[in-house]
């Protein structure tokens, strides 16, 4: 059974509602269409394992595409974005920041 916090991760990923999205200066400077691929791909990504999401939060992804891997992560902010979420289940009191990059660049 996938737990409240994948749910919440999956559908804020699926349709980037409800949170933020960043991406790093390298995936910043790539031409549009890269950068609208590379955003598919996240929404898209379902090749979740026990390696990449050992807690089964559904929060870190990767992927290739035109030659490089890309990273994408989700990480938990309180609703100031001052400090980390007390309840990452909580939507009400959580803010979900996806941040795409280059794996170069981690």
């Amino acid at each position: 059974m996938m737990n409240s916090i994948a749910l919440l991760n999956d559908s804020f990923r699926r349709t980037f509602s409800g949170g933020k999205v960043m991406m790093t200066i390298g995936v910043a400077e790539l031409p549009d269409c890269v950068k609208a691929e590379a955003l598919r791909q996240v929404a898209d990504f379902s090749g979740f394992t026990e390696e990449n999401d050992p807690h089964g939060e559904h929060d870190f992804g990767s992927f290739d595409l035109v030659g490089r891997k890309f990273f994408w992560k989700i990480d938990y902010y309180d609703r100031k974005m001052q400090y980390g979420s007390e309840d990452p289940s909580d939507s009400e009191r959580t803010l979900r920041v996806l941040t795409l990059m280059l794996a170069s660049e981690y």
